[in-house]
């Protein structure tokens, strides 16, 4: 059961309206790296979920996902209500379609569950919300940069702040199943070449080596074409 409470989950303040920049925040309501696309994936997820403990997890961030769609929203609608007799709106997608969000991104595509990356795994799924939420907080960090107000520019970094406090929830219940560092899941048994490194590219002469291709996880092959 759902109900809304219309109350804004934090507060938005906007003094003056900018439509060219609410053209942008359309990134975050109806782009891939969106409150829309977060708040559906996370939310489908939960039912692919047997334990218990994170089905309640992914349902808590997905609401507080759509609370973020409607600060978004709200957002939007502050940026060009009232103005859409200026040049700045007549410039902007809002010409066409209206004041406030729509179900497109910033350069008009329009909204896809395409966007959505969930596979009915757990661990496959929470990794995906890592990914998620990275790519989330790059874009709110985009918009922060070029918020035309105090206001504006808060939500935004509120916003910001709690895709870092979901990245870390979902990389605790990763580790609660003893797979934020382990990569391997599922039934089928990985063969004998899971642990080589093919050092297929070359830098000038000079290969790097790290713990990504170093013992004592990885076999590393120098010159893989001398092999085969």
């Amino acid at each position: 059961m759902f109900f809304h409470k219309k109350d804004v989950i934090h507060t938005v303040n906007i003094k003056e309206a900018h439509p060219r920049f609410a053209q942008l925040l359309l990134e975050q309501f109806g782009g891939a790296t969106g409150e829309l696309s977060a708040a559906l994936q996370y939310w489908v997820q939960s039912f692919h979920v047997e334990n218990a403990g994170i089905k309640d997890m992914l349902q808590d961030i997905a609401i507080e996902e759509f609370g973020h769609l409607e600060m978004v929203g709200k957002m939007i609608e502050g940026h060009t209500k009232n103005v859409d007799q200026t040049d700045a709106y007549k410039s902007t997608l809002f010409a066409v379609r209206g004041m406030g969000p729509h179900f497109l991104d910033s350069q008009g595509n329009a909204w896809t569950a395409n966007y959505l990356n969930e596979g009915g795994d757990v661990v496959r799924d929470l990794r995906a919300n890592i990914a998620a939420e990275a790519g989330a907080r790059q874009t709110y960090e985009a918009l922060i940069k070029l918020a035309p107000d105090e206001g504006t520019k808060e939500a935004l970094v509120h916003l910001l702040t709690r895709e870092i406090s979901h990245t870390k929830m979902f990389m605790e219940a990763l580790n609660s199943l003893g797979k934020l560092d382990d990569p391997f899941f599922g039934n089928v048994q990985p063969d004998e070449t899971v642990d080589i490194y093919y050092n297929l590219s070359s830098n000038g002469g000079k290969d790097e080596r790290g713990p990504w291709n170093s013992e004592p996880n990885f076999r590393y092959i120098a010159d893989p074409a001398s092999q085969h």
